[in-house]
């Protein structure tokens, strides 16, 4: 008596739709990792302009932070500075959009404060 063996295993079509979603998957996170990596510069540059005693002061130290970082999402002046008792708070929002193809873009939102 023969037992014929089931084959098992993926088809060729299968490992051709699987390879397509990981390389669009790798292009999307080769896009997005730029930014990340920009998110944690900006998180790092408010947490020493937080520093500052002033406004002025804030926006300057974030302004250097920014050009040694090369931070071109966000601009000093769109930081938000408060005080929360004698403590500065440094708050920033930004989108960062990513065209993918066609019509199709990604947007990715980032916001943060100061500790």
């Amino acid at each position: 008596m023969k037992f014929k063996a089931r084959q098992s295993g993926i088809s060729f079509i299968g490992l051709l739709f699987v390879v397509g979603v990981l390389a669009c998957l790798g292009i999307l996170g080769a896009q997005a990792f730029p930014t990340v990596v920009e998110y944690q510069a900006v998180l790092k540059a408010v947490q020493k302009a937080s520093e500052g005693n002033s406004v002025p002061e804030v926006r300057l130290i974030f302004d250097k932070a920014a050009s040694i970082d090369d931070i071109k999402s966000i601009k000093a002046k769109d930081l938000d500075v408060s005080k929360d008792g004698d403590k500065v708070v440094v708050k920033f929002a930004y989108n960062k959009e990513i065209h993918m193809f066609g019509p199709a873009w990604l947007l990715l939102k980032y916001a943060g404060q100061s500790k």
